[in-house]
This record gives C-alpha cells, sequence and structure tokens, in this order.
C-alpha cells in the first residue's frame, strides 16, 4: 500500500447553512489527494492526457462521521492499495487536527483511450512506477 496525505482548511465558501463542510466538496479534495499521490510517484494527470490516456471516474463511495466546519484544518490521506487493472480504485481517509477521523472514501477510475475513450490496460509507464509500492 502507498499512501499519500496532503492537508487543506475549510474555506468559508464551502461551508452550508449550518456551518458544516458542505459534503459536495469532498470530491474535490479527494481529486486533491489523489493527484498529490500520483504526483509524488512521478506521474501527472496532464502527462496521461498528452499520452492519450485518460482517467474518468467511474464510482464515489463516501461515509461521512462526523462534519468538518468553517477554518478547520483537514489532512487527507490517500491511499493506493491494489495493483491496477483496466480500473484503479483510490481510498481516503479524511481527518481533523485533533486526529479524529471525520471520513472514509473511495473513488473508482477507468483507463480509457482519449480518442475512443474505450477502457484501456494501464499504460506501461504508469505500471513501472506502482509496482515496486505495491509489491
Amino acid at each position: 500500500m502507498y499512501t499519500s496525505e496532503i492537508k487543506l482548511r475549510v474555506r468559508y465558501s464551502e461551508t452550508d447553512k449550518m456551518g458544516y463542510c458542505h459534503h459536495s466538496n469532498y470530491a474535490q479534495f479527494f481529486e486533491m489527494g489523489r493527484t498529490e499521490l500520483m504526483r509524488e510517484l512521478g506521474i501527472s494527470y496532464l502527462d496521461m492526457e498528452n499520452r492519450g490516456v485518460m482517467l474518468p471516474v467511474l464510482d464515489l463511495k463516501t461515509k461521512f462521521l462526523i462534519p468538518a466546519y468553517y477554518d478547520d484544518e483537514l489532512t487527507i490521506k490517500t491511499h493506493l492499495k491494489e495493483y491496477p487493472g483496466v480500473r484503479i480504485t483510490f481510498h481516503y481517509e479524511t481527518f481533523k487536527a485533533d486526529g479524529t477521523k471525520i471520513n472514509t472514501a473511495e473513488t473508482t477510475l477507468a483507463f480509457v483511450n482519449a480518442e475512443t475513450m474505450r477502457p484501456i490496460k494501464p499504460p506501461t509507464f504508469f505500471l513501472e512506477k506502482v509496482q515496486d509500492l505495491l509489491a
């Protein structure tokens, strides 16, 4: 398993009338975590797209435990646990600054050819980056 962490702070515009960080923001937080994990591996979404590979999200599942509020500092831990096939799943945990877990989530994405939008196997350059980490 490979884990990456990012920190962010809940902005006022991300809260709802109850003062909670609105649930719709977490999809963006998870994308930030996933993007940073890939960057740490030496892969960027832009590079993937330039090589003709897209990664659309197929599924997003989130379990909310407690809310985050305006100005809370959050840590998003993104985990890559399994060797990817045509699909790749990222797992997430979100924590408040005091270590309290506020949610868990996972996203499943598919490797697709940018021209045909048909599923493809993960590109070799991607597999080379993750194979040692997940062995």
